[in-house]
């Protein structure tokens, strides 16, 4: 039996069992999430299913659900609490790539998403979407393609010229990925790779050989945009950042530059209208900056960067998610006046 309660609640989602891509790290957003919408006079609902993490701790949420992370659980756990009391929706941004996966489930069902919308959700994260918002915002990408089959896949990489990047879409943690050269070793990846077809077709990017990878988390309310980092990864661009080191400042790249990516970022964050956490990745080729790609949730740098800066990134996001401002936040003194 689940006892009322008369305090709006917000369900926040975990990131579920560790596996390849995606760690206890994203474990961090979630609990000082939880301790900022608690603050804010929210009951907090935590869903996760990993005994080793600090938000399945009795004493971090208002109400645990210790459930599997899969759209049926959930749903049973939304309709459950909102017999019993008010519920206002559920933040999947805070967990990694696996809650960010349920949110169109869950809003189909009916449930509400708070923060980051379904639709922004899908711009990013969709390939072909997220090449149309860089066509309407005039940045940079390197060439890709998609395929949907060894035919397609290699005239996609005949087209772009070799080098290339290959992976199967809808990847988690650089799974599958790989660097190929000439027509012989693409056939061979999607030989041994992969099963292509049209419900799962193959990325296929160019290749940016020597290049500087770049990672950036920032806040959108919907108006302001707050820049919290700005991080230059020591390994060559191509190395996945879970098996990578970055340092903040950057170290190598100019003033110019540094402007040109807070630019770039702001243009991102208001063509894909999230709302609270964005993760964008860059790789700066011969003097020119190139986005990789956008992920609208907290990645694994965010505990890095808010402990290297002072400034809890997860709490700002999580109230955000639940309606402030970063004008307002910056009033509070949750964020500095200036970012980087």
């Amino acid at each position: 039996e689940i006892k009322s309660r008369t305090k709006p609640a917000i369900i926040i989602l975990g990131s579920g069992p560790n596996r390849i891509g995606q760690g206890i790290e994203f474990d961090y957003s979630c609990v000082h999430a939880c301790f900022a919408l608690s603050e804010a006079g929210y009951e907090t609902i935590m869903i996760n299913c990993n005994p080793e993490t600090v938000s399945t701790d009795y004493d971090t949420s208002d109400r645990l659900y210790f459930e599997p992370l899969t759209l049926e659980d959930v749903l049973e756990v939304f309709h459950a609490e909102a017999s019993v009391g008010p519920v206002l929706g559920v933040i999947t941004q805070l967990g990694g790539q696996t809650p960010l996966g349920l949110a169109a489930g869950l809003a189909k069902e009916g449930v509400p998403i708070i923060g980051t919308s379904v639709s922004a959700i899908h711009k990013a994260e969709d390939r072909g979407e997220f090449g149309e918002v860089l066509k309407k915002t005039g940045l940079n990408a390197p060439a890709f393609g998609t395929a949907f089959s060894y035919l397609e896949a290699k005239e996609v990489a005949n087209s772009i010229g070799y080098p290339v990047l290959v992976r199967p879409s809808f990847v988690l943690g650089g799974r599958g990925m790989e660097i190929v050269y000439d027509e012989d070793s693409l056939h061979g990846f999607i030989d041994r790779a992969t099963e292509i077809n049209p419900d799962h077709p193959v990325l296929i990017d160019r290749f940016l050989d020597n290049a500087i990878e770049i990672d950036v988390d920032a806040l959108f309310d919907g108006d302001s945009v707050y820049l919290a980092g700005i991080m230059e990864h020591i390994e060559e661009a191509g190395v996945h950042s879970g098996d990578s080191a970055c340092v903040i400042p950057p170290q190598s790249i100019s003033e110019s530059m540094t402007n040109e990516i807070f630019a770039t970022t702001e243009k991102l964050a208001r063509a894909i209208d999230v709302r609270g956490l964005l993760n964008v990745q860059y790789a700066i080729s011969e003097g020119k900056l190139f986005v990789i790609e956008a992920n609208p949730r907290a990645s694994r740098t965010v505990p890095y960067v808010s402990k290297a800066t002072g400034v809890s990134l997860a709490k700002a996001a999580a109230l955000i998610a639940a309606g402030k401002s970063i004008a307002e936040l910056r009033d509070q003194q949750i964020l500095p006046k200036a970012a980087l």
